[in-house]
């Protein structure tokens, strides 16, 4: 499959590291690529955006096949691995380069994103009201090499053992099919 047949989503729950592992889990997912968006600075570095100064989420850029794994699962993967109801803050990781956020690239990804959340508050699921950020995606930035597969290449980091490695795990036991 080329890239061009191929459909993208963007969103960001915390670090990217931790998406990035757990979405790549996914049948139907083709790639996934860690980057910065939803901020203001033009090219942001890593260092930057952990400064919280260029108004960038961390986020994740998933290219995957619409023909194996809709949007709409998708979102259902990012709302299981992620919480949705914390400002600014997943886990360890505080600030609002950490927040969760959908950046859709069209509008029918924008009403699918709307539907679903309003859908998810609706029922409860959450004791509190989710606060994720549903914009437009302007601009994704690809995050530097060193970041890109950092499950992969660093499986003995204690971070990644202590917040990427359960939400792989969780997406391997809830989403097998």
């Amino acid at each position: 499959m080329t890239d061009d047949s191929l459909a993208h989503a963007t969103m960001g729950g915390g670090c990217f590291w931790c998406t990035e592992a757990a979405f790549k889990q996914l049948d139907g997912v083709n790639s996934v690529t860690s980057g910065y968006a939803g901020g203001h600075t033009e090219d942001p570095s890593y260092r930057a955006v952990c400064r919280g100064t260029t108004g960038h989420a961390e986020v994740i850029q998933i290219a995957y096949d619409p023909d194996e794994i809709s949007y709409v699962d998708l979102l259902e993967v990012f709302f299981t691995i992620h919480d949705p109801t914390t400002k600014d803050r997943q886990g360890p990781d505080v600030g609002s380069q950490y927040r969760s956020i959908v950046l859709y690239h069209d509008e029918e990804q924008r009403d699918l994103a709307e539907d679903f959340v309003y859908e998810l508050d609706a029922s409860g699921a959450y004791d509190d009201s989710i606060v994720t950020e549903i914009e437009p995606l302007e601009t994704f930035y690809e995050a530097e090499e060193k970041h890109q597969d950092y499950f992969e290449k660093n499986p003995r980091d204690a971070y990644c053992r202590m917040h990427a490695a359960p939400k792989v795990e969780k997406v391997r036991e809830r989403f097998a099919e």
